[in-house]
């Protein structure tokens, strides 16, 4: 494969892991691109701050699509208020639940029944709320997606 190849490969893998479509994520890359800092790192920190996948990593779902979809259906309450966009960007100290009239969906109890809440440094889970504080924005090392961010970021410096 040629390095070209290489490259978008990993922006290809990046983008299905996360569940976002092209527009959306040359979107993200170019704000962390002009924000101050390693473009990869923030760009990868900002897919983690996505609603969808904040869901998906406090175990409410056992898939990032299903998230979203929890999401897309109101399930789900940021800071009290219902929130159903999944790019929705989470910021630190908001706190992530399971609307009430949902908390007894078989998918969201399945899906927390057999998850280990301390994974993620960046999130703290109240198991009686079914709600979980997303402290602050993940570290790189924490992030557990073998995605090589530079590649990424070669790719659309290329462009």
């Amino acid at each position: 494969m040629s390095e070209y190849g290489v490259m978008l490969a990993e922006k290809q893998k990046a983008k299905y892991t996360y569940g976002v479509l092209e527009r959306q994520f040359r979107n993200m890359f170019d704000k962390a691109a002009k924000a101050s800092g390693i473009t990869g790192e923030i760009l990868l920190q900002n897919l983690e701050c996505r609603l969808d996948n904040v869901v998906f990593r406090m175990g409410i779902a056992p898939t990032r699509a299903a998230a979203r979809q929890l999401v897309g259906h109101k399930h789900i309450v940021v800071d009290g208020k219902v929130v159903n966009i999944p790019s929705y960007a989470v910021k630190p100290g908001q706190v992530v639940g399971v609307r009430e009239k949902a908390k007894s969906l078989e998918v969201i109890e399945v899906s927390l029944a057999g998850f280990n809440h301390s994974k993620y440094p960046w999130i703290e889970w109240d198991e009686n709320s079914k709600s979980g504080k997303f402290l602050h924005k993940p570290e790189r090392a924490d992030i557990p997606e073998n995605i090589k961010e530079q590649l990424i970021v070669e790719l659309y410096s290329k462009a």
